[in-house]
C-alpha cells in the first residue's frame, strides 16, 4: 500500500469528508490548508501507533545510555525488590 499526500482546502475537505476519510484509510495522508496555510492534517492510525512505538523505543534506547545495572541481573532486582 503506498502513501500518498494530498493538499486541499477547508471548504473542499468539508464537502468531500466522506472521500477524504476513504482515502486515508487506503494509506493517504491528507493536509487542510485555510488561506494556503496548513491547520490540519489527517492520516492512517496505523501511522500514528508506528511512529509512537518508534520514539518510544528511542526513548528506551537513550534511558539504556544513562543508566546501568551495575552488573546486576533483571531477575536479581526483582527478587531483591520482593524482599
Amino acid at each position: 500500500m503506498k502513501t500518498s499526500a494530498t493538499v486541499i482546502g477547508t471548504f473542499e475537505a468539508k464537502n468531500s469528508f466522506s472521500d477524504l476519510i476513504e482515502r486515508v484509510s487506503h494509506g493517504a495522508e491528507i493536509t487542510i490548508t485555510r488561506h494556503d496555510r496548513p491547520v490540519a492534517r489527517i492520516v492512517p492510525v496505523s501511522n500514528d501507533r508506528k511512529s509512537a512505538r518508534l520514539r518510544a523505543t528511542a526513548d528506551l534506547r537513550a534511558l539504556r545510555e544513562h543508566y546501568s545495572l551495575a552488573g546486576l541481573s533483571v531477575r536479581e532486582l526483582i527478587a531483591d525488590g520482593r524482599s
